[in-house]
């Protein structure tokens, strides 16, 4: 008896791949506002040892890379989810796309605990406590298999079959992205607080020369006194763009990839 040919899925690659991209974004995106900045469960490098690791500096910076690298796959899934965007009114477009994500979102959680926590040694869920690979083996399961199970479950197996549907989801995930992406550029709490990183070389006198244009409170600084914490809620504007006119590297919450330093615990 012959094999039944496979029928062709009628979904463009485009589509597929965004849901893929934008799933795995998610899960960056949601790593690091949980237990980078909320928790403050640890940075992306605060598992390796030595000296230029424990520079508050390197910590932030490789934080903001991290994010730095989940705009990119964000973006690239946007692209792609406008590519096909034509896929999202198909029969089962939805539920493809929902489960592309689950699938993208449980495969950036399996692919951080094997490569970075356990290969890399880059960190672990929890830097504080004494059973590391418990809550590694937690976030794993939860948030890595758990999702590609539901991904997996949820994938229509007779795709494009039915009637044509509108799109909604489309338009949530794609708000939900960029909203995501927003917070994570954001300051902590109230916003009132900043966290600056100034260029080497900077005088003190220049630096409080900086501060007090801004109108801003001096909270903490590091030793080496290039990274400050600045309280800006007795500003008039609020604004801290001005920073970089009096030679700020980064600040935090001017939707950069630095928007880390707003949420480090000084150490």
């Amino acid at each position: 008896m012959a094999a039944t040919p496979a029928v062709p899925s009628p979904f463009s690659r485009a589509y597929s791949w965004a849901g893929y991209c934008l799933g795995f974004a998610l899960g960056g995106f949601f790593d690091g506002i949980l237990l980078h900045q909320i928790l403050q469960w640890h940075h992306l490098l605060s598992g390796l040892e030595g000296a230029t690791f424990r520079d508050l500096r390197i910590q932030v910076m490789a934080d903001g890379l991290f994010h730095l690298g989940m705009y990119v796959v964000a973006v690239l899934g946007l692209f792609l989810l406008w590519r096909g965007r034509q896929d999202a009114v198909r029969p089962k477009g939805d539920r493809l796309l929902l489960a592309n994500v689950l699938l993208g979102f449980g495969l950036w959680h399996i692919l951080d605990i094997i490569l970075f926590h356990w290969l890399l040694g880059f960190h672990r869920v929890r830097m504080d406590t004494s059973s590391p690979l418990m809550w590694d083996l937690v976030w794993f399961t939860l948030f890595g298999i758990a999702f590609l199970i539901a991904g997996w479950l949820l994938r229509p197996r007779h795709p494009g079959s039915g009637a044509p549907q509108s799109a909604p989801f489309v338009a949530v995930l794609a708000g939900m992205v960029i909203g995501t992406g927003l917070i994570s550029t954001g300051p902590a709490g109230d916003g009132s607080t900043v966290t600056v990183l100034f260029k080497p070389g900077l005088s003190s006198q220049e630096i409080f020369t900086a501060v007090a244009a801004v109108g801003a409170r001096t909270v903490w600084s590091n030793q080496g006194g290039e990274l400050w914490v600045l309280d800006m809620s007795e500003s008039e504007d609020g604004s801290s763009w001005q920073l970089y006119r009096h030679g700020a590297v980064f600040v935090s919450g001017g939707f950069l990839p630095a928007a880390c330093f707003s949420w480090v615990t000084p150490n």
